[in-house]
């Protein structure tokens, strides 16, 4: 509807119409301004009051609530609703609770054996600087996602290097 909206006044609604039904999107001048002059649903109507619920609870406790926990405000503010209808509504507007989930998968065992060589032979120690760096890999959750770190030490002074 968007793209017929767009280009209506270029080319006229019956042939961009003719145009998708060729392409294999059905579509009839008559929907189209069905759809333009009917109101909204009442599920429409509801969903955009208790989506704005939903963002107000949502801030008043940091962002951090999912469908359950709103479910459970809501419900305690005499708000009836059922909490499918809560999930829904918070999928297609792009929220999600904060999750308690592990972080990501770092380690995934390989299929055949290990064939690199131990070059320290499992011995951490130096009698002085730059002898023996070591690597390490590291991640921290942020707001907008995993950060991943990598570090080189070394081992006799225990500083990073790079």
């Amino acid at each position: 509807m968007t793209f017929i909206d767009q280009h209506k006044q270029e080319f006229g609604v019956e042939s961009i119409c003719r145009t998708l039904t060729a392409a294999g999107t059905q579509i009839v001048p008559s929907t189209y301004f069905a759809f333009k002059t009917r109101p909204p649903s009442r599920r429409t109507i509801r969903d955009e009051e208790l989506l704005v619920h939903i963002r107000r609870v949502r801030a008043e406790n940091f962002g951090v609530y999912g469908a359950r926990k709103l479910h459970a405000q809501l419900r305690r503010e005499g708000i009836s609703v059922a909490r499918c209808t809560i999930e829904r509504l918070i999928r297609s507007a792009g929220l999600r609770g904060a999750s308690r989930a592990k972080g990501p998968r770092t380690t995934i065992p390989g299929n055949g054996p290990d064939t690199r060589p131990d070059l320290v032979e499992r011995d951490f120690s130096a009698t002085a600087p730059n002898q023996l760096w070591v690597a390490d890999i590291t991640y921290c959750r942020t707001f907008s996602g995993w950060v991943y770190a990598a570090f080189v030490i070394d081992v006799f002074s225990r500083r990073v290097v790079g």
